[in-house]
């Protein structure tokens, strides 16, 4: 695991990203010299508050990459969604929001100059990777925990950022999934299989071992020279 920034200390702070016509809420970690910034795409059902996603956050942020938590819907949507589960697998829809959220990092002031990376867990890796697809020039990493990639399948070709699938020895049909998705994305690429996890790394060590993981993968690509974005 890269090594954790001397002095660490934490900053996270509530904002507001407006995408669209909708305005969403997200926790922004920030820490002094950070490498780049992580935006999260959780999985159906979830929020920001996802304890896993927000472990793995806060390792992230020890090895020296900001990180941007953020609610895929509106509070309104959450409630209709709850009862219809209307909007947890419309992935098109969530994939337009990572990349309003990614647009507004590249013009927020503490975190412009950052390269970014997209870490997706369950149906937010495949909003992660069509993000990545439509947006090579922003997106140079993704990280993808129990996803489903196969959910951005036609997208995939597209990828040209860094992408890792990690994906639980025990979640076999996801296994099988990811390793169909994998040889579509045209990209330095690896599918990291944790030995004994299950789809949500509920065994004790396997989420330890998704965030080192990640945190190496982001290091490597995220930790190059600082870019200046395209407007």
């Amino acid at each position: 695991m890269p090594h954790r920034t001397s002095g660490y200390r934490e900053e996270e702070r509530l904002v507001r990203i407006p995408v669209g016509d909708v305005t969403l809420e997200g926790n922004l970690g920030v820490i002094p010299d950070s490498r780049g910034i992580v935006v999260f795409a959780h999985g159906s059902g979830s929020s920001r508050h996802s304890p896993r996603n927000r472990f793995v956050a806060s390792v992230l942020r020890e090895a020296g990459l900001a990180t941007l938590l953020m609610d895929l819907l509106t509070p309104q949507e959450e409630i209709i969604d709850e009862q219809t589960r209307r909007f947890r697998f419309d992935i098109e829809l969530l994939a337009r929001r990572v990349i309003g959220a990614v647009e507004w990092v590249t013009g927020y002031p503490s975190t412009g100059n950052l390269n970014i990376g997209c870490f997706g867990a369950s149906t937010g890796a495949a909003a992660a990777l069509i993000a990545a697809a439509e947006r090579p020039d922003l997106i140079r990493a993704v990280v993808s925990r129990g996803g489903r990639p196969d959910l951005a399948a036609e997208y995939l070709p597209r990828v040209k950022a860094p992408t890792l699938l990690i994906v639980g020895g025990n979640d076999t049909q996801v296994i099988r999934m990811n390793q169909e998705a994998l040889e579509l994305i045209n990209a330095d690429k690896v599918l990291s299989i944790v030995p004994g996890a299950s789809h949500l790394f509920e065994e004790p060590g396997t989420l330890e071992e998704v965030a080192r993981l990640a945190a190496d993968w982001f290091a490597r690509y995220l930790g190059q020279a600082r870019v200046e974005h395209a407007a």
